[in-house]
Protein backbone atom coordinates (compact mmCIF):
# COMPACT_ATOMS: atom_id res chain seq x y z
CA UNK A 1 0.00 0.00 0.00
CA UNK A 2 1.21 3.30 -0.81
CA UNK A 3 1.64 6.10 1.48
CA UNK A 4 2.19 9.49 2.86
CA UNK A 5 5.53 8.78 3.76
CA UNK A 6 6.41 6.94 0.15
CA UNK A 7 5.76 10.51 -1.50
CA UNK A 8 8.29 12.98 -1.33
CA UNK A 9 7.32 16.40 -0.54
CA UNK A 10 8.01 18.28 -3.43
CA UNK A 11 5.13 21.27 -3.36
CA UNK A 12 3.85 21.82 -0.04
CA UNK A 13 0.76 20.99 -1.53
CA UNK A 14 -0.13 17.25 0.18
CA UNK A 15 -2.45 16.87 -3.34
CA UNK A 16 -0.10 18.39 -5.68
CA UNK A 17 2.40 15.59 -4.49
CA UNK A 18 0.13 12.84 -4.47
CA UNK A 19 -0.90 13.91 -8.17
CA UNK A 20 2.63 14.06 -9.20
CA UNK A 21 3.30 10.82 -7.64
CA UNK A 22 0.78 9.46 -9.62
CA UNK A 23 2.34 10.96 -12.98
CA UNK A 24 5.90 9.17 -11.94
CA UNK A 25 4.32 6.13 -11.63
CA UNK A 26 2.10 6.84 -15.47
CA UNK A 27 -0.64 6.48 -13.38
CA UNK A 28 -3.95 8.61 -14.53
CA UNK A 29 -5.42 9.98 -11.58
CA UNK A 30 -8.99 11.49 -10.95
CA UNK A 31 -10.00 14.36 -8.09
CA UNK A 32 -13.28 14.65 -6.32
CA UNK A 33 -14.01 17.70 -4.83
CA UNK A 34 -17.55 18.81 -3.74
CA UNK A 35 -18.65 21.57 -5.83
CA UNK A 36 -17.62 22.75 -9.61
CA UNK A 37 -15.37 25.75 -8.58
CA UNK A 38 -13.62 23.75 -6.80
CA UNK A 39 -13.12 20.87 -9.40
CA UNK A 40 -11.92 23.93 -11.61
CA UNK A 41 -9.67 26.02 -9.19
CA UNK A 42 -8.01 22.36 -8.62
CA UNK A 43 -7.60 21.49 -12.16
CA UNK A 44 -6.20 24.63 -12.98
CA UNK A 45 -3.56 24.01 -9.82
CA UNK A 46 -2.75 21.28 -11.16
CA UNK A 47 -1.84 22.02 -14.77
CA UNK A 48 0.46 24.48 -13.32
CA UNK A 49 2.23 22.60 -10.20
CA UNK A 50 2.05 19.16 -11.77
CA UNK A 51 3.25 19.64 -15.27
CA UNK A 52 6.62 22.11 -16.02
CA UNK A 53 4.59 23.03 -19.26
CA UNK A 54 2.13 22.64 -22.06
CA UNK A 55 2.10 19.57 -23.85
CA UNK A 56 2.46 20.23 -27.48
CA UNK A 57 0.40 17.17 -28.74
CA UNK A 58 -1.69 17.17 -31.49
CA UNK A 59 -4.10 14.79 -29.62
CA UNK A 60 -4.23 18.11 -26.53
CA UNK A 61 -4.50 20.59 -29.20
CA UNK A 62 -7.64 18.72 -30.97
CA UNK A 63 -8.91 18.78 -27.24
CA UNK A 64 -8.82 22.30 -27.19
CA UNK A 65 -9.91 23.45 -29.62
CA UNK A 66 -12.99 21.54 -30.09
CA UNK A 67 -13.99 22.37 -26.25
CA UNK A 68 -13.38 25.75 -27.20
CA UNK A 69 -15.79 25.80 -29.87
CA UNK A 70 -18.27 23.28 -28.59
CA UNK A 71 -20.69 26.34 -28.09
CA UNK A 72 -21.72 29.17 -30.67
CA UNK A 73 -19.60 31.89 -28.63
CA UNK A 74 -16.98 30.61 -26.18
CA UNK A 75 -17.87 31.20 -22.45
CA UNK A 76 -15.22 31.99 -19.75
CA UNK A 77 -15.42 28.72 -18.99
CA UNK A 78 -15.11 26.99 -22.46
CA UNK A 79 -11.71 29.07 -22.35
CA UNK A 80 -10.64 27.86 -19.06
CA UNK A 81 -10.99 24.51 -20.01
CA UNK A 82 -9.67 24.84 -23.54
CA UNK A 83 -7.04 26.39 -21.61
CA UNK A 84 -6.44 23.64 -19.21
CA UNK A 85 -6.57 21.05 -21.86
CA UNK A 86 -3.66 21.59 -23.14
CA UNK A 87 -1.44 20.55 -19.95
CA UNK A 88 -3.33 17.41 -20.28
CA UNK A 89 -5.89 18.17 -17.16
CA UNK A 90 -9.11 18.82 -17.11
CA UNK A 91 -12.29 19.31 -14.80
CA UNK A 92 -15.81 17.48 -15.24
CA UNK A 93 -18.88 18.81 -13.93
CA UNK A 94 -22.24 19.37 -14.64
CA UNK A 95 -21.57 22.97 -15.55
CA UNK A 96 -20.33 21.92 -18.84
CA UNK A 97 -22.19 20.66 -22.27
CA UNK A 98 -22.46 17.62 -22.62
CA UNK A 99 -20.54 17.55 -25.75
CA UNK A 100 -17.41 19.22 -23.55
CA UNK A 101 -18.16 16.48 -21.31
CA UNK A 102 -17.84 13.67 -23.82
CA UNK A 103 -14.60 15.26 -24.76
CA UNK A 104 -13.15 14.87 -21.09
CA UNK A 105 -14.17 11.86 -20.94
CA UNK A 106 -12.55 10.27 -24.09
CA UNK A 107 -9.51 11.88 -23.88
CA UNK A 108 -9.17 10.07 -20.31
CA UNK A 109 -10.09 6.91 -21.87
CA UNK A 110 -7.29 7.72 -24.59
CA UNK A 111 -5.13 8.47 -22.09
CA UNK A 112 -4.11 12.14 -23.95
CA UNK A 113 -5.86 13.52 -20.52
CA UNK A 114 -3.69 12.84 -17.49
CA UNK A 115 -6.10 14.23 -14.59
CA UNK A 116 -9.78 14.91 -13.93
CA UNK A 117 -10.83 17.26 -10.92
CA UNK A 118 -14.36 16.63 -11.04
CA UNK A 119 -17.33 16.48 -8.77
CA UNK A 120 -18.69 13.38 -7.47
CA UNK A 121 -21.35 13.09 -10.75
CA UNK A 122 -18.63 11.54 -12.55
CA UNK A 123 -18.43 8.75 -9.87
CA UNK A 124 -21.86 7.28 -10.71
CA UNK A 125 -21.44 4.07 -13.32
CA UNK A 126 -18.60 5.72 -15.63
CA UNK A 127 -15.74 3.28 -16.49
CA UNK A 128 -12.16 5.17 -16.83
CA UNK A 129 -8.89 3.89 -16.30
CA UNK A 130 -7.54 5.58 -13.31
CA UNK A 131 -5.26 4.37 -11.36
CA UNK A 132 -5.15 6.60 -8.67
CA UNK A 133 -8.19 8.58 -7.14
CA UNK A 134 -8.25 11.73 -4.77
CA UNK A 135 -11.36 12.23 -2.45
CA UNK A 136 -10.21 15.55 -1.39
CA UNK A 137 -13.60 16.39 0.48
CA UNK A 138 -15.39 13.97 2.13
CA UNK A 139 -18.00 16.99 3.40
CA UNK A 140 -20.73 18.98 1.39
CA UNK A 141 -22.74 22.15 2.60
CA UNK A 142 -26.05 20.91 3.57
CA UNK A 143 -27.68 23.89 3.31
CA UNK A 144 -29.04 24.86 7.10
CA UNK A 145 -27.55 22.19 8.32
CA UNK A 146 -23.94 23.04 6.94
CA UNK A 147 -20.86 21.30 6.29
CA UNK A 148 -21.96 17.38 6.85
CA UNK A 149 -20.51 14.04 5.60
CA UNK A 150 -21.16 12.80 2.85
CA UNK A 151 -22.64 9.05 2.74
CA UNK A 152 -20.59 6.12 2.75
CA UNK A 153 -22.04 5.03 -0.41
CA UNK A 154 -20.72 7.78 -2.16
CA UNK A 155 -17.24 7.30 -0.66
CA UNK A 156 -17.24 3.94 -2.05
CA UNK A 157 -18.64 4.92 -5.66
CA UNK A 158 -16.11 7.40 -5.71
CA UNK A 159 -13.27 5.31 -4.29
CA UNK A 160 -14.69 2.25 -7.22
CA UNK A 161 -13.71 4.49 -10.01
CA UNK A 162 -9.73 3.31 -9.19
CA UNK A 163 -8.64 0.02 -10.67
CA UNK A 164 -10.89 -0.63 -12.92
CA UNK A 165 -10.35 -4.40 -13.97
CA UNK A 166 -10.93 -3.44 -17.50
CA UNK A 167 -8.00 -1.00 -16.89
CA UNK A 168 -5.88 -2.10 -14.11
CA UNK A 169 -4.89 -4.97 -12.10
CA UNK A 170 -4.80 -2.52 -8.82
CA UNK A 171 -6.22 0.76 -7.87
CA UNK A 172 -5.45 3.48 -4.93
CA UNK A 173 -8.01 5.49 -3.52
CA UNK A 174 -6.45 8.17 -1.38
CA UNK A 175 -8.49 10.65 1.46
CA UNK A 176 -6.30 13.55 2.61
CA UNK A 177 -6.49 14.61 6.53
CA UNK A 178 -4.88 17.44 8.38
CA UNK A 179 -4.17 15.52 11.61
CA UNK A 180 -4.08 12.02 12.63
CA UNK A 181 -7.79 12.67 14.60
CA UNK A 182 -9.27 12.92 11.35
CA UNK A 183 -7.15 10.21 9.31
CA UNK A 184 -8.49 8.05 12.15
CA UNK A 185 -12.16 9.06 11.49
CA UNK A 186 -11.78 8.83 8.20
CA UNK A 187 -10.59 5.12 8.95
CA UNK A 188 -13.53 4.19 10.73
CA UNK A 189 -16.34 6.04 9.55
CA UNK A 190 -15.42 5.71 5.44
CA UNK A 191 -12.49 2.71 5.04
CA UNK A 192 -14.68 0.60 8.05
CA UNK A 193 -17.62 2.26 7.94
CA UNK A 194 -21.01 0.39 6.90
CA UNK A 195 -22.81 1.18 3.61
CA UNK A 196 -25.94 3.59 4.72
CA UNK A 197 -29.46 1.49 4.04
CA UNK A 198 -31.21 1.56 0.84
CA UNK A 199 -34.45 3.06 0.49
CA UNK A 200 -37.62 2.28 -1.50
CA UNK A 201 -38.39 5.76 -3.95
CA UNK A 202 -41.66 5.06 -3.24
CA UNK A 203 -41.07 6.78 0.20
CA UNK A 204 -41.24 9.85 -1.31
CA UNK A 205 -44.64 11.38 -2.17
CA UNK A 206 -43.92 12.63 -5.51
CA UNK A 207 -42.68 9.13 -6.47
CA UNK A 208 -45.74 7.39 -4.98
CA UNK A 209 -48.17 9.75 -6.25
CA UNK A 210 -46.69 9.24 -9.74
CA UNK A 211 -46.82 4.99 -8.98
CA UNK A 212 -50.08 4.76 -7.63
CA UNK A 213 -51.88 6.95 -10.93
CA UNK A 214 -49.47 5.01 -13.21
CA UNK A 215 -50.77 1.31 -11.83
CA UNK A 216 -54.20 2.46 -11.82
CA UNK A 217 -53.73 4.00 -16.08
CA UNK A 218 -52.04 0.62 -16.66
CA UNK A 219 -55.15 -0.77 -15.96
CA UNK A 220 -52.30 -3.27 -12.82
CA UNK A 221 -54.54 -2.66 -10.37
CA UNK A 222 -58.65 -1.94 -10.72
CA UNK A 223 -59.87 -1.37 -7.21
CA UNK A 224 -58.61 -0.28 -4.05
CA UNK A 225 -58.25 -4.24 -2.56
CA UNK A 226 -56.57 -4.48 -5.73
CA UNK A 227 -54.47 -1.46 -4.88
CA UNK A 228 -53.37 -2.28 -1.63
CA UNK A 229 -52.80 -5.74 -2.57
CA UNK A 230 -50.05 -4.86 -4.90
CA UNK A 231 -48.60 -2.41 -2.35
CA UNK A 232 -48.45 -4.65 0.38
CA UNK A 233 -45.52 -6.95 -1.77
CA UNK A 234 -43.27 -4.36 -2.32
CA UNK A 235 -40.14 -3.12 -0.56
CA UNK A 236 -41.42 -0.19 0.31
CA UNK A 237 -44.09 -2.06 2.14
CA UNK A 238 -41.30 -4.46 3.68
CA UNK A 239 -39.57 -1.31 5.09
CA UNK A 240 -42.62 0.57 6.22
CA UNK A 241 -43.37 -2.45 8.15
CA UNK A 242 -46.73 -0.65 9.47
CA UNK A 243 -49.82 -1.85 6.67
CA UNK A 244 -52.17 0.06 8.45
CA UNK A 245 -50.60 3.54 8.00
CA UNK A 246 -49.51 2.46 4.92
CA UNK A 247 -53.17 1.67 3.59
CA UNK A 248 -53.89 5.54 5.37
CA UNK A 249 -51.13 6.87 3.38
CA UNK A 250 -52.89 5.12 -0.08
CA UNK A 251 -56.79 6.27 0.58
CA UNK A 252 -55.24 9.91 1.09
CA UNK A 253 -53.89 10.01 -2.13
CA UNK A 254 -56.40 8.20 -3.87
CA UNK A 255 -58.93 10.76 -2.47
CA UNK A 256 -56.52 13.65 -3.70
CA UNK A 257 -56.00 11.69 -7.14
CA UNK A 258 -59.83 11.11 -7.94
CA UNK A 259 -60.23 15.69 -6.55
CA UNK A 260 -57.88 16.71 -9.19
CA UNK A 261 -60.04 14.22 -11.56
CA UNK A 262 -57.27 12.00 -12.91
CA UNK A 263 -59.68 8.77 -11.47
CA UNK A 264 -63.01 8.23 -11.15
CA UNK A 265 -64.17 6.08 -8.24
CA UNK A 266 -67.17 4.00 -8.71
CA UNK A 267 -69.14 1.76 -6.01
CA UNK A 268 -67.71 3.81 -3.02
CA UNK A 269 -70.01 3.34 -0.11
CA UNK A 270 -69.12 6.00 2.22
CA UNK A 271 -68.28 9.61 1.21
CA UNK A 272 -64.83 9.03 3.30
CA UNK A 273 -62.58 6.20 2.82
CA UNK A 274 -62.42 3.62 5.30
CA UNK A 275 -59.09 4.12 6.71
CA UNK A 276 -57.78 1.05 8.59
CA UNK A 277 -56.79 1.22 12.11
CA UNK A 278 -52.56 2.18 12.73
CA UNK A 279 -51.75 -0.89 15.03
CA UNK A 280 -49.28 -3.02 13.46
CA UNK A 281 -50.75 -5.09 10.47
CA UNK A 282 -48.32 -7.77 9.05
CA UNK A 283 -49.08 -8.61 5.20
CA UNK A 284 -50.37 -12.31 5.68
CA UNK A 285 -53.84 -10.51 7.31
CA UNK A 286 -54.39 -8.16 4.65
CA UNK A 287 -57.49 -10.34 3.11
CA UNK A 288 -58.91 -9.90 6.92
CA UNK A 289 -59.03 -6.07 6.72
CA UNK A 290 -62.07 -4.71 6.92
CA UNK A 291 -62.26 -1.49 4.26
CA UNK A 292 -64.42 -0.20 1.54
CA UNK A 293 -63.62 -2.12 -1.74
CA UNK A 294 -64.48 0.04 -5.03
CA UNK A 295 -63.57 0.12 -8.49
CA UNK A 296 -60.85 3.09 -9.62
CA UNK A 297 -60.43 3.56 -13.48
CA UNK A 298 -58.08 6.12 -14.23
CA UNK A 299 -59.95 9.32 -16.60
CA UNK A 300 -58.64 10.44 -19.85
CA UNK A 301 -56.75 13.17 -18.26
CA UNK A 302 -55.53 10.95 -15.68
CA UNK A 303 -54.35 8.44 -18.27
CA UNK A 304 -52.48 11.74 -20.40
CA UNK A 305 -50.85 12.50 -16.94
CA UNK A 306 -49.20 9.11 -16.61
CA UNK A 307 -48.10 8.65 -20.02
CA UNK A 308 -46.37 12.19 -19.47
CA UNK A 309 -44.42 10.99 -16.66
CA UNK A 310 -45.92 13.58 -14.76
CA UNK A 311 -46.00 13.92 -10.78
CA UNK A 312 -50.10 14.50 -10.58
CA UNK A 313 -49.72 17.39 -8.29
CA UNK A 314 -47.69 18.89 -11.03
CA UNK A 315 -49.94 18.41 -13.76
CA UNK A 316 -52.86 19.94 -11.48
CA UNK A 317 -50.54 22.91 -10.59
CA UNK A 318 -49.98 23.34 -14.21
CA UNK A 319 -53.80 23.12 -14.88
CA UNK A 320 -55.22 25.23 -12.34
CA UNK A 321 -52.63 27.43 -13.97
CA UNK A 322 -53.49 27.40 -17.29
CA UNK A 323 -57.18 27.68 -15.84
CA UNK A 324 -56.03 31.16 -14.62
CA UNK A 325 -54.51 31.90 -17.99
CA UNK A 326 -57.37 31.53 -20.10
CA UNK A 327 -59.13 34.29 -18.73
CA UNK A 328 -56.43 36.78 -18.85
CA UNK A 329 -56.51 39.13 -21.29
CA UNK A 330 -53.03 38.74 -23.47
CA UNK A 331 -50.71 35.56 -23.17
CA UNK A 332 -47.41 36.32 -21.77
CA UNK A 333 -43.97 34.57 -22.59
CA UNK A 334 -42.67 35.18 -19.30
CA UNK A 335 -46.13 34.08 -17.24
CA UNK A 336 -45.56 30.97 -18.92
CA UNK A 337 -42.01 30.45 -17.84
CA UNK A 338 -42.15 31.31 -14.64
CA UNK A 339 -45.30 28.79 -14.26
CA UNK A 340 -43.01 25.81 -15.48
CA UNK A 341 -39.91 27.49 -13.55
CA UNK A 342 -42.24 26.73 -10.07
CA UNK A 343 -42.68 22.84 -10.54
CA UNK A 344 -40.97 20.03 -8.24
CA UNK A 345 -39.46 18.79 -11.86
CA UNK A 346 -37.17 21.79 -12.10
CA UNK A 347 -35.68 21.60 -8.76
CA UNK A 348 -32.93 22.85 -7.70
CA UNK A 349 -33.94 26.41 -9.35
CA UNK A 350 -31.53 29.07 -10.66
CA UNK A 351 -30.92 30.75 -7.34
CA UNK A 352 -31.09 34.22 -7.01
CA UNK A 353 -27.96 35.88 -5.65
CA UNK A 354 -27.08 39.33 -4.24
CA UNK A 355 -26.32 40.75 -7.55
CA UNK A 356 -29.46 39.35 -8.73
CA UNK A 357 -31.70 41.26 -6.30
CA UNK A 358 -32.16 44.42 -8.01
CA UNK A 359 -32.96 42.82 -11.62
CA UNK A 360 -35.16 40.04 -9.95
CA UNK A 361 -36.76 42.70 -7.97
CA UNK A 362 -37.27 45.06 -11.01
CA UNK A 363 -38.93 42.11 -12.83
CA UNK A 364 -41.52 41.29 -10.15
CA UNK A 365 -42.91 44.73 -10.04
CA UNK A 366 -43.45 44.74 -14.02
CA UNK A 367 -45.00 41.36 -14.02
CA UNK A 368 -46.85 42.12 -11.23
CA UNK A 369 -50.25 41.14 -11.97
CA UNK A 370 -49.88 38.96 -15.19
CA UNK A 371 -47.99 35.52 -13.22
CA UNK A 372 -50.47 32.13 -13.65
CA UNK A 373 -49.54 31.00 -10.16
CA UNK A 374 -50.27 32.52 -6.84
CA UNK A 375 -47.62 34.90 -5.92
CA UNK A 376 -47.27 33.65 -1.37
CA UNK A 377 -46.98 36.33 1.31
CA UNK A 378 -43.06 38.04 1.01
CA UNK A 379 -42.43 36.99 4.92
CA UNK A 380 -43.50 33.27 4.30
CA UNK A 381 -41.23 30.59 3.92
CA UNK A 382 -42.02 29.84 0.29
CA UNK A 383 -41.05 33.41 -1.11
CA UNK A 384 -37.62 33.14 -1.72
CA UNK A 385 -38.00 29.89 -3.61
CA UNK A 386 -40.50 31.98 -5.65
CA UNK A 387 -38.09 34.73 -6.17
CA UNK A 388 -35.56 31.73 -7.65
CA UNK A 389 -38.16 30.80 -9.96
CA UNK A 390 -38.35 34.60 -11.29
CA UNK A 391 -34.69 34.22 -11.85
CA UNK A 392 -35.01 31.17 -13.68
CA UNK A 393 -38.13 32.68 -15.97
CA UNK A 394 -35.58 35.74 -16.48
CA UNK A 395 -32.83 33.23 -17.57
CA UNK A 396 -35.31 31.42 -19.84
CA UNK A 397 -37.00 34.62 -21.11
CA UNK A 398 -32.93 36.12 -22.22
CA UNK A 399 -32.73 32.79 -23.65
CA UNK A 400 -35.99 33.59 -26.15
CA UNK A 401 -34.34 37.40 -26.54
CA UNK A 402 -31.96 35.44 -28.31
CA UNK A 403 -28.80 35.55 -25.73
CA UNK A 404 -26.13 33.90 -26.14
CA UNK A 405 -24.59 31.22 -23.93
CA UNK A 406 -21.64 33.48 -23.16
CA UNK A 407 -23.64 36.26 -22.32
CA UNK A 408 -26.13 34.30 -19.72
CA UNK A 409 -23.05 32.94 -18.05
CA UNK A 410 -21.61 36.37 -17.95
CA UNK A 411 -25.05 37.98 -16.67
CA UNK A 412 -26.72 35.27 -14.83
CA UNK A 413 -23.34 32.90 -13.67
CA UNK A 414 -25.77 30.16 -15.57
CA UNK A 415 -23.06 27.64 -16.97
CA UNK A 416 -23.71 25.57 -20.62
CA UNK A 417 -24.50 22.17 -19.10
CA UNK A 418 -27.05 23.46 -16.37
CA UNK A 419 -28.60 25.70 -18.80
CA UNK A 420 -29.04 22.79 -21.09
CA UNK A 421 -30.05 20.79 -18.42
CA UNK A 422 -32.84 23.27 -17.60
CA UNK A 423 -33.60 23.98 -21.25
CA UNK A 424 -34.72 19.99 -21.85
CA UNK A 425 -36.40 20.04 -18.46
CA UNK A 426 -38.60 23.02 -19.91
CA UNK A 427 -39.33 21.38 -22.81
CA UNK A 428 -40.74 18.52 -21.61
CA UNK A 429 -42.77 20.85 -18.95
CA UNK A 430 -44.29 23.03 -21.96
CA UNK A 431 -44.77 19.57 -24.36
CA UNK A 432 -47.00 18.44 -21.14
CA UNK A 433 -48.94 21.83 -20.59
CA UNK A 434 -49.20 21.46 -24.82
CA UNK A 435 -50.69 18.14 -24.31
CA UNK A 436 -52.93 19.02 -20.97
CA UNK A 437 -54.38 22.37 -22.63
CA UNK A 438 -55.39 20.47 -25.69
CA UNK A 439 -57.55 17.47 -23.77
CA UNK A 440 -58.96 20.72 -21.86
CA UNK A 441 -60.30 21.98 -25.13
CA UNK A 442 -57.87 25.52 -24.25
CA UNK A 443 -57.29 26.36 -27.85
CA UNK A 444 -55.43 29.66 -27.51
CA UNK A 445 -53.59 28.70 -25.17
CA UNK A 446 -52.53 25.17 -26.76
CA UNK A 447 -51.18 27.27 -29.45
CA UNK A 448 -49.33 30.14 -27.76
CA UNK A 449 -47.19 27.24 -25.97
CA UNK A 450 -46.37 25.15 -28.64
CA UNK A 451 -45.14 28.53 -30.68
CA UNK A 452 -43.53 29.82 -27.26
CA UNK A 453 -41.86 25.47 -26.73
CA UNK A 454 -40.28 25.82 -30.20
CA UNK A 455 -38.74 29.19 -29.51
CA UNK A 456 -37.37 28.16 -26.26
CA UNK A 457 -35.91 24.64 -27.99
CA UNK A 458 -33.86 27.08 -30.57
CA UNK A 459 -33.84 30.06 -28.77
CA UNK A 460 -35.46 32.68 -30.39
CA UNK A 461 -37.51 35.86 -30.50
CA UNK A 462 -41.27 34.92 -32.18
CA UNK A 463 -39.92 36.58 -35.40
CA UNK A 464 -38.30 33.71 -36.75
CA UNK A 465 -40.61 30.89 -36.68
CA UNK A 466 -41.24 31.01 -40.06
CA UNK A 467 -37.59 30.50 -41.29
CA UNK A 468 -36.93 27.92 -38.36
CA UNK A 469 -39.47 25.92 -40.62
CA UNK A 470 -36.21 25.32 -43.01
CA UNK A 471 -33.97 22.23 -42.19
CA UNK A 472 -30.70 23.36 -41.64
CA UNK A 473 -31.35 26.91 -40.38
CA UNK A 474 -30.85 27.49 -36.88
CA UNK A 475 -30.73 30.38 -34.80
CA UNK A 476 -28.05 32.29 -36.14
CA UNK A 477 -28.55 31.43 -40.02
CA UNK A 478 -32.20 32.33 -39.06
CA UNK A 479 -31.37 35.91 -37.59
CA UNK A 480 -28.66 36.54 -40.35
CA UNK A 481 -31.34 36.21 -43.18
CA UNK A 482 -33.40 38.29 -41.29
CA UNK A 483 -31.39 40.52 -40.68
CA UNK A 484 -31.32 40.90 -45.17
CA UNK A 485 -34.80 40.90 -45.10
CA UNK A 486 -36.03 37.20 -45.67
CA UNK A 487 -38.75 37.21 -43.06
CA UNK A 488 -40.37 33.99 -43.95
CA UNK A 489 -40.50 31.22 -46.87
CA UNK A 490 -42.26 33.45 -49.55
CA UNK A 491 -39.56 36.05 -49.36
CA UNK A 492 -36.99 32.83 -49.69
CA UNK A 493 -38.73 32.15 -52.57
CA UNK A 494 -38.22 35.35 -54.08
CA UNK A 495 -34.40 35.97 -53.26
CA UNK A 496 -31.85 35.37 -55.97
CA UNK A 497 -29.77 31.96 -55.54
CA UNK A 498 -26.85 33.77 -55.61
CA UNK A 499 -27.84 36.20 -53.24
CA UNK A 500 -28.97 33.61 -50.74
CA UNK A 501 -25.53 31.82 -51.49
CA UNK A 502 -23.55 35.14 -50.57
CA UNK A 503 -25.35 34.27 -46.53
CA UNK A 504 -26.07 30.61 -46.03
CA UNK A 505 -23.51 29.27 -48.30
CA UNK A 506 -24.08 27.37 -51.40
CA UNK A 507 -24.91 23.83 -50.64
CA UNK A 508 -27.45 25.08 -48.09
CA UNK A 509 -29.22 27.94 -50.27
CA UNK A 510 -29.70 24.95 -52.60
CA UNK A 511 -30.92 23.16 -50.01
CA UNK A 512 -33.50 26.05 -48.63
CA UNK A 513 -34.61 26.38 -52.85
CA UNK A 514 -35.34 23.04 -52.83
CA UNK A 515 -37.63 22.73 -49.50
CA UNK A 516 -39.46 25.54 -50.72
CA UNK A 517 -40.19 23.97 -54.29
CA UNK A 518 -37.37 25.30 -56.61
CA UNK A 519 -34.97 23.04 -57.83
CA UNK A 520 -32.23 24.89 -58.97
CA UNK A 521 -28.35 23.82 -60.21
CA UNK A 522 -25.25 24.95 -58.81
CA UNK A 523 -23.97 26.70 -62.22
CA UNK A 524 -26.94 29.27 -61.42
CA UNK A 525 -25.19 30.56 -58.59
CA UNK A 526 -22.76 33.45 -58.95
CA UNK A 527 -21.00 35.20 -55.85
CA UNK A 528 -18.78 38.18 -56.85
CA UNK A 529 -15.90 37.35 -54.62
CA UNK A 530 -16.07 40.94 -52.67
CA UNK A 531 -19.62 39.96 -52.24
CA UNK A 532 -19.49 37.33 -49.75
CA UNK A 533 -20.69 38.58 -46.41
CA UNK A 534 -17.41 39.46 -44.36
CA UNK A 535 -14.65 38.30 -46.79
CA UNK A 536 -12.73 40.52 -49.40
CA UNK A 537 -11.46 39.42 -52.18
CA UNK A 538 -7.30 39.83 -52.82
CA UNK A 539 -8.43 41.49 -56.20
CA UNK A 540 -10.02 44.61 -54.32
CA UNK A 541 -6.41 45.46 -52.67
Amino acid sequence: MTTLEQISEESGDPLVDIAIDALKKNKQLIVFVNTKRSAEAVAERLSTKAFSKSDESKDLKDLSDKSLHALSSPTKQCKRLSRILLRGVSFHHSGLNSSQRDLVEDGFKNKFIKIICATPTLAAGVDLPAGRVIIRDLKRYGGVWGMSNIPVLEYEQMSGRAGRPKFDKTGEAVCIASSNSEKEDIWESYVNGLPEEILSKLAVEPVLRTYILSLVATGIVGSNKELKEFMSKTFYAFQYKDIGKLFSILDRMVSKLEEWEFISVIGKQNSEFTSVASDFISASDLNNISSDDFKIRATKLGERVAELYLDPYTAHYLLTCMQRAKSAKVLRSFSFLQMISWTLEMRPFIRMKQKDIPLVESRLVEESGNFYSLEPPEYSEEYDEFMDTIKTAIVFDSWVDEFGEDRLFDEFQVTPGELNAKLDRADWLLFSCYELSKLQGFREISNFILKLRIRLKNGVKEELLPLLKLKGVGRVRARKLYANSIKDLGDVKKIDISSLASLIGKKLSLDVKKQVGQNLSEDKIKIKPNKRKGQISLEDF
